[in-house]
């Protein structure tokens, strides 16, 4: 008989993963992958937290936001015209304290931006706030201009992430690493699975951990790619992939640094699961993460009256240039 589960996650965010069609762990990624880097694959079994784990007294968690405010057009001298959006992004740091059982945030900063392919635009001011122009490279095609926001908002995470840190510490940074892989003991922590990256036999590994167990690390040999694992939080629906996230560490590590980060998850990000009744991305969204994302979310200001000022602002320029 077929056994079915209710996603803990809210539909409205989509779901934890993104199965069926081309998307989704049922998906097999293209990159190369060695699974024998902890364990000989054939010997892949799920792993316990070893007791002999000194686990971090201080984990720090960021995270980012995004917002599209506003779409633009520019109408330049010759005629041609060029999209623009104009973002506001709000990066932030909660300091843990494992320990004391507390948690603080030490950082949170608001960028704003108008990015655009327009070789004339320049900065908006928008009443009080002022959104700095960053020129994009081809023709900025509309539906490009919101991934253009992104590197900014790294840019961001990796300022407050640097000036925040510890030397025993664990940083742990929501979504893939990809360009912040040079920060120290730092782990990248990926909620929603879009890709298969493991052959059936070792995925049947995955889909049997038990709360608080993890696969052994395995390698991915992308440009983006690195050491991983997967890792069960307590929480989920009982599905077969509830409560998974996939943990990866910068390549340039030895295999020992990675095994030694990924103990370190296992007997940390456990204890920052959420709840279904408090979260609707429950569990993989951690309860600091959730708590910053609001607290980012409110620090981008009310979008209804930024697009009322970007309005104003753009018809001020057009009328009195």
């Amino acid at each position: 008989m077929t056994r079915m589960f209710v996603d803990a996650w809210d539909p409205s965010y989509g779901s934890s993963f993104e199965g069926g069609g081309e998307e989704g762990p049922a998906s097999q990624s293209s990159a190369q992958v060695d699974t024998d880097v902890e364990v000989p694959a054939a010997e892949w079994a799920p792993i316990d937290v070893s007791t002999a784990i000194r686990r971090p007294d201080v984990v720090f968690l960021v995270d980012g936001v995004r917002r599209n405010d506003a779409g633009l057009w520019t109408e330049e001298e010759d005629g041609t015209s060029y999209a623009g959006l104009a973002a506001s992004f709000a990066a932030g740091v909660v300091r843990c304290d494992l320990a004391r059982g507390s948690a603080e945030l030490v950082d949170a900063r608001v960028g704003r931006g108008l990015f655009t392919a327009s070789p004339s635009a320049g900065d908006v001011q928008a009443g009080s706030v002022r959104y700095e122009v960053h020129r994009v490279s081809g023709t900025g095609e509309a539906s490009k201009l919101p991934a253009a926001v992104q590197p900014s908002l790294t840019a961001l995470e990796i300022d407050i992430s640097a000036t925040a840190r510890q030397h025993e510490d664990l940083l742990v940074v929501d979504g893939p690493l990809r360009n912040r892989r040079h920060l120290p003991r730092t782990i990248g922590y990926v909620k929603t699975q879009q890709k298969q990256y493991l052959p059936a036999a070792l995925t049947a590994v995955v889909t049997s951990l038990r709360p608080g167990q993890r696969t052994p690390v395995f390698h991915i040999g992308t440009v983006w790619g690195g050491w991983s694992w997967y890792l069960r939080l307590p929480g989920g629906s009982g599905a077969p992939w509830s409560g998974i996230v996939r943990v990866e560490c910068s390549p340039d590590l030895t295999p020992d640094q990675a095994i030694e980060l990924a103990g370190l998850s296992g007997a940390t990000l456990p204890r920052f699961a959420s709840s279904p009744y408090k979260d609707p991305r429950a569990p993989q969204n951690l309860v600091p993460i959730a708590g910053l994302e609001r607290r980012l979310r409110g620090m981008l200001g009310d979008s209804r009256v930024l697009h009322r000022a970007l309005t104003l602002a753009t018809f001020r320029d057009r009328v009195h240039p």
